[in-house]
This record gives structure tokens, C-alpha cells and sequence, in this order.
């Protein structure tokens, strides 16, 4: 059984910093992507940040130059760095990880976490 656990989220100030992480347990290849993805009320889920194993990067364009992401292989962690947050960063973010197995593309969401920004 594969788990996705998210924590980091909560409550600040606009203008303020968070850091989400989002560990992977259980039966894990080497995983190929990680991503962020989040989801505001009424709103579609949009793809915040990409990181894939080789370490290449992507993010939204409403996020560049305050979102960070980077990962720990050996923890199968990735971690999401936002600073200079804005009421609209408010959302429940995701995570998301995927790796192949054989010909298959196997992948997993975790639960999402909470990240309100105050204005």
C-alpha cells in the first residue's frame, strides 16, 4: 500500500512563508515525478510545481520566484518552499507522485493539506 502524507499547511499572514512536504511510504520504485498541485473553492485543480528525478524543474507561472520545490530521493520526500504568499495562494495543495513499472505509469495523490493566507 502506497501513502502520499502531506504536512506543512495552516494559517499566515499574506506575505508570509510556509513549507509543505509530502512523504511517499510503502511499496516505491524509483519515483519519476513528484508534483504540487492545488485546488482553491470553485475552482479547477491547477499544476503549481514539477520536479522530476533528475531534479529538472517547473512551476505555474502565478508561483515563479516565490515557490520552491526540491526533493529528498532516499526519504522519497518532496518539499514546496512558498514565500511571499498572496491571499490567492489560498487552496488545499496536493501532492502527487508517479514511476514506472514496467510499461505502466503507476501513480498516487496524497489527502491535500490546507493553506489559507490571511490578507
Amino acid at each position: 500500500q502506497v501513502q502520499l502524507v502531506e504536512s506543512g499547511g495552516g494559517l499566515v499572514q499574506a506575505g508570509g512563508s510556509l513549507r509543505l512536504s509530502c512523504a511517499a511510504s510503502g511499496s516505491i520504485f524509483s519515483i519519476n515525478r513528484m508534483v504540487w498541485y492545488r485546488q482553491a473553492p470553485g475552482k479547477q485543480r491547477e499544476l503549481v510545481a514539477v520536479i522530476t528525478s533528475g531534479g529538472r524543474t517547473n512551476y505555474a507561472d502565478s508561483v515563479k520566484g516565490r515557490f520552491t520545490i526540491s526533493r529528498d530521493n532516499a526519504r522519497n520526500t518532496v518539499y514546496l518552499g512558498m514565500n511571499s504568499l498572496k491571499p490567492e495562494d489560498t487552496a488545499v495543495y496536493f501532492c502527487y507522485a508517479d514511476w514506472w513499472i514496467g510499461s505502466t505509469l503507476e501513480s498516487y495523490w496524497g489527502q491535500g493539506i490546507q493553506v489559507t493566507v490571511s490578507s
